[in-house]
């Protein structure tokens, strides 16, 4: 036993109490049964403080690494205790006070607040876990959706996007909440990535080839689980329907459907279909049947590959647009403007009323415009025919002037006896025909030429009285107080009948044709001037005139519009589509004479004459179609319906009206012109001026009293010279006379007019304005028979011996002559120009006496002449009336 203990070291003694120490383990037998004494417990000692020493460090180590959770766990465990301390000590004031009765409101009200608290703490702290749960399940959909995403799953991601936000609005938290926004924020870039990746799929399914014109539509691609029908519903989430199918109807519209509409090009592609695919190849003829054949293979293709969501969709985008191109490029270009090509429009209208009905079979919508368009083909053709009438009056128009043209004007009249010897004893003017002339007026033949102003007029210049001129349509505003301008004579008013544009043929009423010629005295016989009147012939009056290249084209484009018109009416026509149209014929012409009414000012005014021009054109389209109508109602080759439509006269009026009211303004200008050469008119005159000659009408302007007298007289005299020869190849020989007697008649107004408005009259002054009224005068050259005398048409009268005619057109000529003597004369000449010479007849007594009081000295000499004058205010008409008697 000794033994076995020595044997034994101390060491063993020491780790089983360690050992048992620490872990609680029991020693072997072998040692427990060991006998200890004080060596073995040193060592002993000694290893159970070196195991306390390196528990105490581990325990030191531990403690350092979780420092911060045990801090966390005793603050939490701290309060926690401190929570249950005050919920035992409010447990405990609780029983208190129901054990105590005796408590006070305000203590039950702290009490109340206190539970209610807690009632509100433990509600918050279910919604804070609810939120939490809410946000976790929001989270796990997330995820879902970016697994669906990358699997090219798009529906399902939609689906689940959609359960996500259903979750977020589930979610009792406020979206201000940041773990909120930052979910809703990753639901968006989900979305997002979501849609391009439905995009890259919509293009697998449907793609439009631009470039290379073909357009490919299936139902599934390859690698692809989204097939068509899914991606309508994937529009639909996205509500990108219509604005995908607008889309899609512009690249296909770019690649298919212009080139083949493209009537500008000169060949046309023609259209494929080909399974899926739908693409151009080849070439097509620009007929609209094949137009209609290769666009009922666009549709029918649309419609057997695309969803009937996506149909009706693209159909509402794509059919009005098309059936516009069709009627406004390639039916309106098919409709003829005349009856000649009336065959191939008939089978236009068929094939397009073919090509509705197959659209409207197909179930598709918009054909309102085309289906008009077949509905109103008369409508249609006729629409075409007023604008093909119209543009070709603009086009005429914008040509120009170009080469003049003679024409003649022939006029049958039935005149008297008196009248035929009355116009062969004036100037010649105009040719007159024989017909049937006795022998009672030998002097009038076939080659006796006459003045057409001794002839009253047959009112064929002169529009109806209130009659609505068809240029008012066109917004013209005639101004009637150029037309009707009034100047002031010596010291009485008269009317200036140059202003009248029925005077432009020289054709004005009796009063007329006797200022134009030597005072005629009324007949002494009434009896003589009856038989005279009873006994009638018919004479026929001719003159040239040159008209511009305008009118034919437009008076050809009228007749065949009529004609066209006739033919509708006629049995051949009966089966025609465009019957109904017949009575709409008839009314272009009134549009296409007030369209050249309205725009041939503008055309006409380029040329110098060209106001003329327009005169002469506006009266010759007149006469043209007055001899048209009037022949119509004598063919027997149309219908009596087609007789009754045509309505011309109203139309002529208005030309007729318009060609005067071209001259007026013309001479309206042209007199206003003359009148600023001449210095302006004077204040008192009435007349409505320019605003660009306002500058001449500031005060009085004499034309005697002005520092460049002389010089206004000569550039007058050059305006009228320089007209004169601009209109001579322009009018007729009358009108010319008319015209340019007009204008002369306002200078010599003028002059009359200023010089009995001067204070004074000296006799220096008086020859210097004799020599200027001589100026004038040299005008008479102008008026020369010999002027228009061809040579070859018979002796020519010698120049020398030539009577000037300017008196028969210058109203106020021989009175500016007169004027001109009398300013030149002593008082004894003056009183036999009054009481032996004609002054009388151009000067009224006041007229004369005052010039007498102007230029003479008051003395005896004076004053007798002045007495003689008053007392004889009419020295020769006895003599006038015998001389009228035997004129009679």
């Amino acid at each position: 036993m000794a033994a076995s203990t020595q044997e034994k070291p101390p060491e063993q003694v020491a780790q089983a109490l360690v050992d048992f120490t620490l872990r609680g383990a029991f020693p072997e037998d072998a040692v427990s049964s060991l006998t200890i004494g004080a060596g073995e417990l040193v060592p002993a000692i000694e290893a159970l403080a070196e195991a306390k020493s390196n528990l105490q460090a581990e325990i030191h180590a531990i403690n350092e690494e979780t420092a911060s959770d045990v801090n966390s766990w005793q603050a939490n465990a701290k309060r926690v205790q401190d929570d249950i301390l005050r919920s035992k000590a409010l447990a405990n004031d609780i029983l208190k006070q129901a054990d105590t009765p005796d408590v006070s409101g305000k203590r039950l009200q702290d009490i109340e607040a206190k539970a209610d608290f807690l009632v509100r703490e433990l509600n918050y702290n279910q919604q804070v876990q609810q939120a939490l749960q809410g946000i976790k399940a929001v989270n796990q959909t997330l995820d879902q959706v970016e697994r669906a995403r990358d699997d090219r799953r798009i529906l399902d991601a939609l689906h689940l996007l959609e359960k996500s936000w259903t979750q977020l609005d589930e979610i009792p938290v406020s979206k201000s909440c940041r773990a909120i926004r930052l979910l809703d924020i990753r639901a968006f870039e989900l979305k997002t990535d979501v849609h391009e990746v439905f995009d890259h799929v919509w293009n697998a399914l449907v793609h439009v080839d631009v470039e290379h014109g073909s357009v490919s539509i299936r139902d599934t691609a390859e690698d692809e689980p989204m097939n068509l029908e899914d991606a309508v519903i994937g529009l639909k989430a996205y509500k990108e329907v219509d604005k995908r199918m607008q889309e899609l109807w512009h690249d296909i519209d770019q690649a298919v459907i212009a080139p083949r509409m493209d009537i500008s090009k000169v060949s046309l592609p023609a259209i494929r279909v080909t399974g899926g695919l739908l693409q151009t190849d080849g070439t097509a003829d620009k007929t609209i049947k094949s137009l209609f054949t290769d666009l009922e293979l666009i549709f029918r293709f649309l419609l057997e590959n695309l969803p009937a969501d996506l149909v009706e969709s693209i159909s509402s985008i794509m059919m009005p647009e098309v059936t516009t191109r069709i009627t406004s490029v390639w039916l309106d270009s098919a409709v003829p403007a005349s009856l000649k090509e009336m065959e191939e429009f008939q089978e236009v209208i068929t094939v397009a009323r073919e090509f509705c009905n197959t659209l409207k079979s197909l179930h598709l919508t918009g054909l309102g415009e085309l289906q008009e368009w077949v509905d109103s083909a008369p409508r249609v053709w006729l629409g075409k025919c007023r604008e093909s009438a119209l543009d070709s009056v603009r086009s005429k128009l914008a040509e120009g002037l170009g080469q003049s043209k003679q024409v003649e004007k022939v006029e049958k009249q039935m005149v008297s006896r008196m009248e035929g010897k009355d116009l062969t004893s004036k100037a010649a003017i105009a040719d007159v025909e024989d017909h049937g002339w006795d022998e009672a007026w030998p002097d009038v033949d076939e080659e006796t030429e006459i003045p057409k102003s001794s002839k009253p007029s047959t009112d064929l210049l002169q529009p109806a009285a209130g009659e609505d001129d068809g240029t008012d349509a066109w917004g013209w505003n005639d101004d009637d107080a150029n037309a009707e301008e009034k100047h002031e004579e010596g010291h009485g008013e008269k009317k200036d009948d140059d202003d009248d544009p029925t005077a432009a043929w020289g054709w004005g009423d009796d009063a007329q044709a006797e200022e134009a010629t030597e005072a005629t005295p009324a007949p002494s016989s009434k009896l003589a001037a009856n038989q005279d009147q009873q006994a009638t012939r018919e004479l026929t009056l001719r003159e040239t005139y040159y008209i511009s290249s305008m009118p034919e084209p437009v008076l050809a484009l009228i007749l065949a519009i009529i004609e066209d018109g006739a033919a509708l009416t006629q049995e051949g026509y009966e089966n025609s589509p465009v019957t109904a149209a017949a009575a709409g014929l008839f009314s272009l012409p009134t549009l296409a004479l007030a369209m050249f009414r309205a725009v041939s000012p503008h055309y006409y005014a380029s040329d110098m004459g060209g106001s003329m021009y327009l005169y002469n054109d506006a009266n010759y389209m007149a006469e043209r179609l007055a001899d048209f109508a009037a022949a119509w109602q004598e063919r027997t080759d149309i219908s009596t319906r087609a007789r009754n439509m045509l309505r011309l006269d109203n139309d002529i009026k208005s030309m007729q009206s318009f060609a005067t009211r071209a001259y007026s303004n013309e001479m309206n200008t042209q007199k206003i012109v003359l009148r600023d050469l001449l210095g302006g008119e004077q204040k008192h005159s009435g007349l409505s001026v320019p605003y660009f000659y306002s500058h001449a009408l500031i005060g009085e302007q004499n034309l005697m009293q002005q520092d460049e007298t002389e010089s206004c007289i000569v550039s007058a005299a050059a305006r009228v010279r320089s007209m004169a020869v601009t209109w001579e190849n322009i009018l007729a020989r009358s009108v010319w006379y008319q015209a340019i007697g007009s204008l002369v008649d306002t200078i010599s107004s003028k002059i009359i007019t200023d010089v009995m408005e001067l204070p004074a009259i000296g006799q220096d002054e008086a020859y210097d304005i004799a020599k200027m009224i001589a100026t004038v005068t040299e005008l008479d050259d102008l008026f020369l028979p010999s002027r228009f005398q061809q040579q070859g048409a018979g002796k020519r009268t010698e120049e020398s011996d030539e009577v000037p005619t300017t008196a028969q057109y210058a109203s106020t000529w021989l009175r500016l002559k007169y004027l001109s003597e009398v300013l030149q004369s002593n008082l004894r000449d003056l009183r036999y120009l009054w009481m032996e010479s004609e002054l009388s007849f151009y000067f009224a007594v006041d007229e004369i006496l005052e010039l007498i009081r102007l230029s003479f000295e008051d003395n005896p000499r004076t004053r007798e002449v002045i007495r003689e004058i008053t007392h004889n205010p009419h020295p020769r008409q006895e003599e006038a009336q015998e001389e009228g008697q035997e004129a009679w």
